[in-house]
């Protein structure tokens, strides 16, 4: 697994205090990715389920942070989350898609919580 059908990220740098995962790809795209936005759509089995439909949504995740980032390979991170989550592999490809789609995919999340009556905190 260690091919990689996208840009490769130039640096991966975490922001503690504001709880941002910063990632630079070698063709210019930023993306500033929330630690709570990234635990919510890790793409580990506990939150996605084993096929579709089977998605847990998260809830609580407000203040969550990263803790620690492992590098998988030439290919993926696996960051620690403040809450015990460590399972989720985070590819670039992954990471350059949830950049990418980082609004339209947390107005999703928001709306999913909405419906399941969840009050977020501000």
């Amino acid at each position: 697994m260690s091919e990689n059908s996208g840009p490769l990220p130039t640096e991966i740098t975490l922001h503690q205090v504001s709880r941002v995962l910063e990632v630079c790809f070698e063709d210019g795209a930023r993306f500033e990715l929330p630690c709570e936005f990234l635990r919510v759509y890790s793409p580990s089995a506990e939150v996605r389920g084993h096929g579709p439909g089977q998605e847990t949504l998260q809830v609580g995740k407000e203040e969550v942070s990263i803790t620690d980032i492992r590098p998988v390979g030439n290919y993926a991170i696996c960051p620690s989350f403040s809450d015990g989550h460590a399972s989720g592999i985070f590819t670039w490809e992954l990471l350059y898609n949830l950049g990418t789609h980082q609004k339209e995919l947390w107005g999703e999340y928001l709306r999913r919580l909405r419906e399941s009556g969840y009050e977020r905190k501000p």
